[in-house]
């Protein structure tokens, strides 16, 4: 066994402590966490189009059935409810109780809702969706819990140096969670496309739609539930974590052994105890004064850049197929059964989180404690807007056939610069700057903002085409990233500091 390292200060000894095996389990923990989150949000936009085929067939009809507008809008939406709500509320309780007595709950609630959600009992439209709707916004709401206790939990373990490359890797799994939400459903479909062929539907419109489709959905839904069932025996055997025991629970002696126990660090109790005089006593309140004049424009900061980033993106995201099919680099739907087009889609949205989404997240993973977090944020939201002024002024250029393969290499981009950008760095500072008593909450109010933000893009997204159309709804993104720029400079730069020098709980010569 490895000799331990000597410290007299728990949170000296965070801050210095090299990187061990714990260190990268807590990232797979925390982060298959993410990789479930993603899976369960992004995937039901393959689905929808299946969901419209299967529930709100239009006999005599000349295109396949779709979701009604508000439908699609609700379905695709309603799991941003349960995460905004989520969010906060764990965020609360993870500062009430603790990091790890609410962290496995969550996979708990994430695990029955998305086998629920497949399941969604009843044959007839109303009563599917309805049952749909009601199981994704619970599985929205712990989904929500996951946000804030995954952030701040790898925040407080982490040493100063490499945190922010720690915190990135955690949200990085949220790109392999969407790659496999469209390689699932790829394989998926292919197997029932093989098992149970059909004509297109200009052949056959009835028969287009076999009846083992609706098993489809209900499979790649339900699979969601097995990385979250994977960690949780692992989620239950984590300590709480050791500034939350110190710093909040005031119990140094339980940080020091807890300590001692995960990261071969061996601290004296007596020692410990020196962390209390070191961070200063003044235990303000999130609505208090003094908090709005410490960090009210920092929470603000953070929660203003993170609900701009989330209308961009997930409109961007949950609509892929819509952008695309617009384009015209989707087939026809009518040239296709049900099942073809599910694979059509799916294809389409693993080749962006390929080459555009994954390789961001794991960009700012290398440069972020190199680079800092306030210039790969404003990096990215700049490359966001050039991108999305880029699509939008020669949209007309990009819908012609032989200019097709440049719109999406262009429409990669956006995603590539934003998760090496503000939707990583987003996640982030939040989980940095905060006292550690209010660590969670606050990092809970700026990522339900977030959320919120999702939402306007989700419910939003289709009307505003409708409305006006795809170039200016383009546009409208770019603009939106711009005032997201803007807003980044009211977030400080966490790099190289101590949590405790950012939060202002000790002074930086103190730490």
């Amino acid at each position: 066994m490895a000799k331990q390292e000597h410290s007299s200060s728990i949170l000296e000894a965070l801050d210095v402590k090299k990187v061990t095996w714990y260190h990268v389990t807590t990232v797979i923990i925390s982060g298959m966490g993410f990789f479930t989150d993603s899976y369960d949000l992004f995937v039901i936009s393959l689905v929808t189009k299946l969901l419209g085929r299967i529930y709100y067939h239009n006999p005599g009809s000349s295109s396949p059935g779709n979701l009604p507008d508000g439908i699609s809008a609700a379905v695709s939406g309603v799991a941003f409810a349960g995460t905004f709500i989520g969010q906060i509320f764990f965020g609360c309780l993870g500062d009430k109780l603790g990091r790890k007595r609410v962290y496995g709950l969550t996979l708990v609630i994430m695990t029955v809702c998305s086998i629920c959600s497949g399941i969604s009992l009843g044959s007839d439209p109303k009563t599917v969706m309805v049952t749909l709707c009601f199981f994704r916004f619970w599985l929205g709401f712990g989904i929500g819990g996951d946000y804030p206790l995954s952030a701040t939990i790898m925040s407080e373990y982490a040493n100063k140096s490499t945190r922010g490359a720690f915190i990135a890797a955690v949200f990085a799994m949220q790109g392999f969670g969407i790659l496999a939400a469209g390689c699932v459903s790829l394989l998926v479909s292919a197997i029932f496309d093989h098992q149970f062929p059909s004509p297109a539907y200009m052949v056959d419109p009835a028969a287009s739609t076999v009846p083992q489709a609706d098993y489809v959905w209900r499979i790649i839904l339900m699979l969601g539930a097995v990385p979250a069932l994977l960690t949780y025996y692992w989620r239950a055997k984590m300590p709480e974590t050791a500034r939350y025991t110190s710093l909040v629970a005031k119990d140094p002696e339980k940080a020091a052994s807890d300590m001692s126990k995960v990261l071969d660090v061996d601290i004296e109790a007596g020692f410990a105890k020196n962390d209390q005089a070191r961070v200063s006593s003044d235990e303000f309140g999130l609505f208090s004064k003094k908090f709005l004049r410490r960090h009210g424009l920092h929470l603000l900061g953070t929660a203003t850049t993170w609900f701009l980033l989330d209308i961009a993106f997930y409109s961007q995201n949950l609509f892929q197929k819509d952008i695309f099919t617009t384009i015209g680099w989707l087939p026809s739907a009518k040239t296709m059964n049900a099942i073809q087009e599910l694979y059509q889609i799916a294809k389409a949205q693993t080749l962006i989180a390929l080459c555009g989404t994954v390789p961001g997240y794991w960009f700012t993973v290398a440069l972020i404690d190199w680079m800092g977090r306030f210039k790969i944020q404003v990096l990215g939201f700049s490359f966001m807007t050039a991108c999305l002024i880029g699509l939008a002024i020669p949209y007309h250029h990009w819908t012609l056939p032989h200019n097709r393969i440049g719109f999406v290499v262009l429409y990669s981009l956006t995603f590539f610069f934003c998760n090496f950008g503000p939707n990583a760095t987003t996640f982030i500072v939040p989980a940095e700057i905060f006292p550690a008593r209010l660590r969670a909450t606050c990092h809970g109010i700026s990522a339900a903002s977030g959320k919120a933000g999702a939402m306007v893009g989700s419910f939003g997204f289709a009307a505003l085409v409708k409305a006006v159309g795809m170039k200016t709804t383009l546009l409208i993104m770019a603009g939106i990233s711009f005032v997201g720029l803007l807003f980044s400079f009211l977030v400080p730069e966490p790099n190289g500091k101590s949590l405790e020098e950012l939060s202002g709980e000790a002074e930086p010569e103190k730490i």
